[in-house]
């Protein structure tokens, strides 16, 4: 997959969820079906705080002047909404309520922030010439935390989805 097929559909999944949360009240964003699980804004908050943690990634990896020889992983996994993944710690959510315009204002930030870093990339190829250890799939060449973030994105979709139809 190229650079720019993964942008496009960062960029798809992107105005999907945006589509999803303008339809919502505030009471709605900050709503769980239970104690045990997020809200929608929870989530939100869950996806731009990993946006951003991914562009941390992403420039230490590319920081590596060292070819690095590893299969591609199976990001597709991040679909499988029927397997359970925790978050690190550093990208849970907090308890806070996040209005609508706050949700909008961070993730559109998380997104420029990814794309000022992408558009310093001269030669694409090296995304898939370098790594960096991921929390789940551990040493991941960077093309695929490219895709694995609009997949991670897709999967919280779903989440958000069934808390639309439970609450």
């Amino acid at each position: 997959m190229e650079l720019q097929e993964i942008k496009q559909q960062l960029k798809e999944t992107r105005d999907e969820l945006l589509v999803i949360l303008n339809e919502l009240s505030g009471d709605q964003l900050n709503e769980q079906k239970d104690i045990d699980s997020w809200s929608i804004s929870q989530v939100c908050y869950h996806l731009f705080k990993t946006e951003e943690l991914y562009v941390v990634a992403l420039k230490r990896g590319l920081k590596s002047s060292e070819d690095a020889f590893i299969e591609t992983k199976p990001v597709d996994l991040l679909l499988d909404r029927t397997k359970k993944l925790n978050a690190p710690d550093i990208a849970k959510p907090t308890d806070e309520f996040l209005e609508y315009q706050e949700i909008i204002e961070s993730l559109k930030l998380s997104r420029q922030k990814l794309h000022e870093l992408l558009d310093t990339i001269e030669d694409p190829s090296v995304l898939s010439k370098r790594y960096y250890v991921h929390p789940v799939f551990k040493e991941m060449l960077l093309m695929d935390w490219l895709k694995s973030l609009y997949l991670h994105e897709q999967r919280h979709i779903k989440q958000i989805q069934e808390i639309i139809e439970c609450v």
